[in-house]
């Protein structure tokens, strides 16, 4: 997901900022080659697992895919995790039947089991907060708000030229709460989420949980907001795959889209045998 890799506070959101450790690239099928049996998985979701589209209600989820996912699970103990943006209630729906152990808006959602409750780890965001940016955002078309509870993103895809605007407009409301909230960047939006909360906090607290503990953990993504993930994966002693699109290009990646994160997820079930 485009835009700048900075917070609103330098060290509010230090794991964002936790820079990509390029000594340790990873090639998809040597992975393949290892124990792959003690793979705990952390998927990230849009632009991973589903193309992007125009607005969030318009993904698409490939036929196959929930099966795919629910081989691998078994066949890895039920050590397969979401880690998304977005609300675990949301890929909920988009996966429907299956509830993975998973974390929502950046880690201030949390599922530690499969099929169990969603826990809110984070306050949601102040209400003034959240009303303010929608009634700015009624202003200008093809800016779409998605309050998220402790998060809330602000999409430009539709207006690409209101990009600044709209950063501008954020880092300013966000001045009120210098040590509480940071803004992160991603795929043709901004997002504001709880400080201390990220995908790679969410991954160290899911591999301490019964099923994930004692794995290598394998993270897949595709935007500036996984990077904490991806860097907790490998100092963590696994690895983590970014996905080509708006943030890495071609010459930075392991995997070359949604397609490609698919065809080598079905390489790893044909070697567990799911």
């Amino acid at each position: 997901m485009s835009g700048s890799a900075h917070a609103t506070k330098p060290t509010a959101h230090a794991h964002l900022d936790e820079a990509w450790p390029s000594q340790r690239r990873v090639v998809p099928g040597d992975l393949l080659q290892g124990d792959v049996e003690r793979f705990a998985l952390f998927l990230d979701c849009d632009g991973t697992l589903l193309d992007i589209a125009a607005t969030p209600n318009d993904v698409r989820v490939p036929p196959g895919l929930v099966e795919l996912l629910v081989r691998l699970s078994k066949k890895l103990g039920g050590a397969l995790a979401i880690l998304t943006g977005r609300q675990l209630a949301e890929i909920d729906a988009l996966l429907a039947p299956v509830e993975f152990v998973g974390a929502g808006v950046h880690g201030a959602e949390l599922r530690a089991a499969a099929g169990g409750r969603i826990t809110r780890v984070a306050n949601a965001l102040p209400a003034s907060l959240v009303e303010e940016i929608v009634r700015r955002t009624q202003s200008r078309p093809g800016i779409i708000p998605e309050p998220k509870g402790p998060g809330i993103a602000v999409h430009y895809r539709l207006a690409p030229h209101l990009k600044d605007a709209v950063e501008a407009d954020l880092r300013g409301l966000l001045g009120r709460y210098p040590d509480d909230l940071v803004l992160c960047p991603g795929r043709k939006l901004f997002e504001i989420i709880p400080a201390g909360h990220s995908k790679g906090t969410a991954l160290e607290t899911i591999l301490g949980l019964p099923g994930f503990a004692g794995r290598q953990p394998i993270m897949i993504g595709d935007d500036m907001g996984d990077m904490p993930a991806l860097a907790a994966a490998q100092r963590l002693g696994g690895a983590g795959m970014r996905v080509a699109g708006e943030q890495f290009g071609d010459s930075d990646v392991e995997l070359h889209g949604p397609a490609d994160v698919i065809a080598w997820l079905q390489r790893l079930a044909d070697r567990l045998g799911a």
